[in-house]
């Protein structure tokens, strides 16, 4: 694998995410798990919508322009990218852009700054690989995580064996380590992964890396039902989602989430105004997603 994301200390100088602030003292306080259960819960949707954005892509200041666009335009969670220079679960568009923002100086400090901009507004869950959570310890990342407000943790190249130490650290903290499962998994497996889940259970739509796919493949109505009978967390379904249609689809099929990343990390890189690019796609897709 290749090196994790460096950790610098200094703090980013990024701008003031203009969205809507946590209005309670009660929400203030509340954990990551509390905060990403009440996301699935009350958003008002047939299921909950989480775009994907990569941290510092553009760059830093425009990864905060583009999520709180994504709040804006009806986003009920934000799946955080860390650029990472070998993402093994990751396409070309998603690659590309955690290249750029390295080539650009993106960090994990940095990233975290995106994090504590966009965590009063919307449930942060960031998405990293193994080697950047053990560099300096499964405590003290999920501490760092913690205090940026991050609510919750998705480790693609993770084995369920290897697990505990990161899911105790996550759980010490009320953070939410989010696990998935593929079609490929077999029910054994399916239920224990489920078993283990935080805030709810990432689960891959297809076989293979992000990206955009034409249609959502003969098994999709199935992978969905079997992680569903595997958990009592919420499903989120992801890999492949790209389109208004393809949401509905997942909502149809009883996905309680549905994570669109390729389509708006895509859009952010083609547009003038990547923000703007972004926020329309979410609120078309929030629209797909409408009781």
């Amino acid at each position: 694998m290749g090196d994790p994301v460096s950790g610098m200390h200094e703090r980013q100088s990024l701008p003031t995410a203009d969205v809507k602030p946590a209005t309670t003292a009660a929400e203030s306080r509340a954990t990551g798990l509390e905060r990403i259960a009440q996301a699935f819960a009350a958003n008002g949707k047939r299921a909950a919508l989480m775009p994907y954005l990569m941290a510092g892509f553009p760059t830093l200041a425009e990864s905060v322009r583009i999520g709180a666009a994504c709040v804006g335009a009806g986003a009920d969670l934000i799946e955080l990218g860390v650029p990472y220079s070998d993402p093994l679960a990751d396409g070309p568009v998603i690659h590309a852009a955690g290249s750029a923002a390295l080539a650009a100086g993106a960090s994990m400090e940095g990233v975290l700054e995106v994090a504590r901009e966009l965590a009063p507004s919307v449930p942060v869950v960031l998405m990293c690989y193994v080697n950047m959570v053990l560099a300096g310890g499964a405590q003290e990342f999920a501490e760092r995580l913690a205090k940026a407000g991050v609510c919750g943790l998705i480790v693609p190249d993770l084995p369920l064996g290897e697990a505990p130490e990161i899911l105790a650290a996550c759980d010490a903290r009320g953070l939410a380590l989010v696990p998935l499962v593929a079609p490929t998994s077999t029910p054994a497996r399916m239920a224990a992964i489920g078993a283990s889940a935080r805030g709810f259970l990432y689960t891959v739509s297809v076989v293979g890396i992000t990206g955009e796919r034409e249609s959502l493949g003969a098994r999709f109505a199935e992978v969905v039902a079997g992680a569903k009978a595997s958990t009592r967390a919420p499903v989120a379904i992801g890999f492949g989602i790209a389109t208004p249609e393809q949401a509905r689809q997942a909502a149809d099929a009883g996905a309680d989430g549905v994570i669109v990343g390729t389509r708006l990390v895509r859009a952010a890189a083609e547009a003038e105004d990547p923000a703007g690019a972004v926020g329309a796609l979410v609120a078309e897709l929030a629209a797909a997603l409408a009781p």
